[in-house]
C-alpha cells in the first residue's frame, strides 16, 4: 500500500493538452474515483500512474518515492480493465496464479495465496473453470483476485463495472467496497457513473478538459460543489442568480406544493412528472427557466398533476454559492 502524490502532471498528444498541470495527494489505503465526461483526461491520468504513458511534465510519487521513470512491471500495481483481460485458455486458479509465477514465488506460496484470493472473492468452487464458463460478475471477481493476489502497492480500476447490468453493478459495488476495505490497498477507480463514484469512494476527483475541477469526499463534492460544472455533473442542480452571484439548489431540496409555503420562492406550472418508485420528479416551468424538484413518495399519489399551477421553494441554507 502507498500514499500517492501527483505533482503538476501534464500530458500532451500533438497539440492537444489531455492532462493540464494537475496535482493531488491520495492518502494511503483510500479509494479515489476519477470522474468526468469522455475526453476529460481521467483514463490518461490512470495510465500515467500505471506507467503506460509518460508525462511531458510533472511527477508521480508512491510514498514520496518518484516513480515516473520506473517501468510498469517494477511499480507493483494491480489493474482491472473493463474487458477483465483474463487468459481464455487458463482456469480461474491459473489466471490468479499468473502474476505470482512471474514474480518467482514457490509452488507452495502460490497455492496458498491463490486459495486465499479465491476465498476473498467467493470463487472457491469455480477454481477449475475457464473464463467462458463464468458470468460477467464472476469474471470481474477473478480479475480482481488476480490484481490483488500480488499484494500491489496501488490498485487501478478502469471502468471495470461498466460491462455489467444494473442489478449486478450495484451488487458488485458493495462487494468491491468490502474487499478493498479488507485489503486496505490504495485504489484509483475511473468511471463516468456519478452514482457509482458516490457509492464506492473515500474521495472523488472531478475532471473536465484536462484539469481537476474539484477533489473531496463524496459529501463535500455533492453538497458543496465549487462551480456549475461540478454541480451539474455530480447529480442534478437548479441554477439561480442572486445579487450577481450564481447559486445551485439540488432538486431534493426544492419543495413543491399547490398551496403557498413559508419558503416559497416562485410560482410555475408542472410540465412533466417522472415516477421512479421511491421518488417522483417534477419539471416545473417558472418564468423563463425550468426547475426540477424531487420528492420522496410518502404523500398521496396523484396529489400534483401535469399542468397544475404550483409554488416552489427552498430554504436559504439549500442555496450553494458557486465560483464563476
Amino acid at each position: 500500500m502507498a500514499k500517492v502524490t501527483i505533482k503538476n502532471l501534464t500530458k500532451v498528444y500533438s497539440d492537444n493538452i489531455v492532462v493540464n498541470n494537475i496535482s493531488a495527494e491520495i492518502p494511503d489505503g483510500t479509494l479515489v474515483s476519477i470522474l468526468g465526461p469522455s475526453g476529460c483526461g481521467k483514463t490518461t491520468t490512470l495510465r500515467m500512474i500505471a506507467g503506460f504513458e509518460i508525462p511531458q511534465e510533472g511527477e508521480i510519487y508512491f510514498d514520496d518515492q518518484p516513480i515516473t521513470g520506473v517501468s510498469v512491471n517494477k511499480r507493483n500495481i494491480g489493474m482491472v480493465f473493463q474487458s477483465y483481460a483474463l487468459f481464455p485458455h487458463m482456469t480461474v486458479k491459473q489466471n490468479i496464479a499468473y502474476g505470482l509465477e512471474q514474480r518467482k514465488f514457490t509452488k507452495g506460496e502460490i497455492q496458498e495465496k491463490v486459495k486465499d484470493a479465491l476465498k476473498m472473492v467467493h470463487m472457491e468452487e469455480y477454481a477449475d473453470r475457464k473464463p467462458k464458463q463464468l458470468s460477467g460478475g464472476q469474471q470481474q471477481r477473478v480479475a480482481l483476485a488476480r490484481a490483488l493476489v500480488i499484494e500491489p502497492r496501488v490498485l487501478l480500476l478502469d471502468e471495470c463495472l461498466s460491462a455489467l447490468d444494473k442489478k449486478l453493478r450495484v451488487e458488485m459495488q458493495l462487494e468491491l467496497r468490502k474487499i478493498l476495505e479488507e485489503t486496505g490497498v490504495t485504489t484509483f477507480f475511473v468511471t463516468h457513473d456519478q452514482e457509482e463514484a458516490m457509492t464506492l469512494s473515500d474521495y472523488i476527483i472531478v475532471m473536465n478538459n484536462g484539469v481537476i475541477e474539484q477533489m473531496g469526499t463524496p459529501f463535500d463534492v455533492y453538497e458543496k460543489p465549487k462551480n456549475a460544472f461540478v454541480a451539474s455533473f455530480l447529480g442534478k442542480a437548479n441554477f439561480f442568480e442572486k445579487g450577481n452571484r450564481l447559486y445551485a439548489v439540488r432538486p431534493e431540496k426544492v419543495s413543491v406544493s399547490k398551496d403557498k409555503m413559508e419558503n416559497t420562492k416562485k410560482k410555475g406550472k408542472v410540465s412533466f412528472i417522472t415516477y421512479s418508485g421511491s421518488i417522483t420528479s417534477y419539471t416545473i416551468e417558472v418564468e423563463d427557466k425550468t426547475v426540477v424538484a424531487q420528492q420522496q413518495n410518502i404523500a398521496l399519489k396523484g396529489q400534483i398533476n401535469k399542468g397544475d399551477d404550483v409554488y416552489v421553494g427552498w430554504d436559504e441554507a439549500a442555496q450553494i454559492p458557486l465560483e464563476a
